[in-house]
């Protein structure tokens, strides 16, 4: 079965997602996924709520034999950013009220989000994470789960979260563990240090560094290299997966680390976390 008729011009309309707009390259047997936030530019729980869902669906239809898709491609519509991750006005209501389950329930969202995309939504496809903006927070942890990145060179990524006194608590220090090892990753986030894609594409985190504008062009450039061997392709990062899992259970336990250290930090902190959620909201209008 070809699938939906819906090329790269139009919404599939098998996603109904108000934060992303999803389309369906079926000649390319590709699936992108492209945020479209409403407000600010970070995973806040409406974004959090249609990502899974674009995980769901695409199980469920590829299951079905409706989509019979091979590359599954997550990009921004927002000028700039890729995802400046977390809900900051949501953390700093939280922390305000001293509501630790509404911190907890949080960052179970995201680690759902994080580990479906860890496992690829457990289709057999290789996904492909589009850097063409700031992959800050939980939006570089998000990034971090992908088989491939694929940056333009204005992009940004870092953990700035040691600005407000907390750590990473959705992934970054596992993830990055595994594809650093525990030293680089613990000096990458402590540092809170903002790096270039250069940087990144130094270290191994992105794997194609490209000019800015050319990002979409160099994905679709990618599948077409390396779309006849996708499937010893999917066995290698499925190999990988097995050599050194990421169970939900590790990052369930930070998880709920980080939310209780989060009612923990200081009222200078928390006023810094206002500012940077105030910075998010001016991008978003």
């Amino acid at each position: 079965m070809d699938g939906p008729d819906v090329g790269l011009t139009g919404q599939s309309s098998m996603f109904d997602l108000g934060q992303i707009d999803v389309q369906w390259d079926a000649a390319a047997e590709t699936l992108w996924a492209f945020m479209t936030p409403v407000d600010r530019p970070n995973f806040s729980p409406a974004m959090l709520r249609d990502v899974r869902t674009w995980y769901v669906e695409t199980k469920r239809l590829f299951d079905a034999g409706q989509m019979p898709v091979k590359y599954m491609v997550a990009g921004s519509r927002f000028p700039g950013v890729f995802n400046l991750g977390g809900d900051l006005e949501l953390f700093a209501g939280c922390i305000e009220r001293g509501d630790l389950p509404g911190l907890v329930n949080y960052g179970h969202a995201c680690i759902d989000v994080v580990h479906r995309t860890w496992c690829n939504g457990d289709l057999p496809v290789i996904s492909i994470a589009l850097a063409q903006g700031d992959a800050l927070g939980g939006g570089f942890e998000a990034l971090l789960c992908f088989d491939v990145v694929i940056a333009e060179r204005s992009a940004r990524f870092g953990l700035p979260e040691m600005l407000f006194g907390l750590f990473p608590g959705m992934g970054a220090y596992s993830i990055l563990a595994r594809k650093l090892g525990r030293l680089q990753a613990e000096r990458m986030i402590l540092s809170g240090k903002v790096f270039s894609a250069q940087e990144m594409y130094d270290m191994g985190i992105v794997h194609t560094l490209v000019e800015d504008g050319e990002g979409e062009q160099a994905v679709r450039d990618y599948i077409a290299a390396n779309r006849p061997h996708h499937a010893g392709h999917v066995g290698v990062f499925e190999a990988g997966r097995r050599v050194d899992p990421l169970h939900y259970e590790e990052l369930k336990d930070i998880v709920e680390n980080w939310a209780a250290s989060a009612l923990k930090i200081a009222l200078k902190d928390l006023r810094m976390m206002r500012r940077l959620a105030q910075a998010q909201t001016r991008l978003g209008r």
